[in-house]
């Protein structure tokens, strides 16, 4: 903690004397103290709060849109050799497409609304959790695979006591990496497209040539992704904590 502590603060001076040298013109980048004084005056604003709700919305509904998908599709092409193989150039195809590629449509379809962020974010987001719970249900031991099987278990039972553990790990993984892109679609969309949140204040910032609120709000968006990312790893090591990876325990 003491490390994380000296790193920001190392962070923070390199960021003040910057302009202070000279280096770069304080227009451009403007001093830490006065980013901070503005994020600290934003945190006041009622409007600033409002922003960050319609972010964190169109993140939420997002993610959740775009995690069941992938579940159900992941397990079911997992779950099915054929599948695996008949789909496996689509979705070679498929996954390296940027998904701003994809705003002229979800504009053209939706216009300046939520909807139109919602595609692209689900778009980023399900590959992250397909391909991991894809690799998850495929990596199921095949020893146990024969033994449930030469015990009788049905299939659902398979499933539920076999093949959800195993791909349990792979599952939170896919999660917390989707969780990341999101907030970045999110924000990507509304500097984009225009809908409202975050990404569409920093764009009228930037326009005004506010330059200090830029910043902040480019520190606001990254708090915003530590938070996730400390939380989500929370939940990965809560629902994990019998796994040997979370109990650093070696299995024999």
């Amino acid at each position: 903690m003491l490390l994380g502590v000296a790193g920001i603060v190392g962070f923070l001076l390199t960021w003040q004397l910057i302009p202070a040298l000279g280096i770069v013109s304080p227009r451009f980048l403007p001093y830490a103290t006065d980013t901070l004084a503005q994020l600290f005056a934003d945190l006041r604003d009622l409007e600033f709060w409002r922003n960050v709700g319609r972010t964190m919305t169109a993140w939420a509904i997002g993610l959740v849109i775009a995690s069941a998908l992938a579940v159900l599709l992941g397990t079911v092409v997992g779950l099915v050799p054929f599948l695996r193989r008949a789909t496996h150039t689509t979705v070679e195809f498929l996954r390296p497409i940027p998904s701003v590629a994809l705003i002229p449509l979800a504009v053209l379809l939706y216009g300046i609304q939520l909807p139109a962020a919602l595609v692209i974010i689900v778009f980023a987001s399900f590959w992250q959790v397909f391909v991991q719970v894809l690799y998850g249900v495929a990596d199921v031991d095949t020893v146990a695979r024969d033994t449930a099987r030469s015990f009788g278990l049905s299939r659902g039972s398979r499933i539920v006591n076999l093949v959800l553990p195993t791909a349990l790990p792979y599952l939170m993984t896919g999660l917390r990496l989707a969780a990341s892109v999101a907030l970045i679609l999110a924000v990507t969309a509304e500097m984009v497209i225009g809908t409202p949140g975050l990404g569409q204040q920093i764009v009228f910032a930037q326009s005004a040539g506010n330059y200090t609120r830029v910043y902040a709000l480019v520190v606001v968006t990254g708090l915003l992704g530590l938070v996730i990312n400390i939380l989500f790893g929370l939940i990965e090591r809560r629902s994990l904590s019998w796994h040997q990876s979370v109990r650093g325990e070696e299995v024999l």
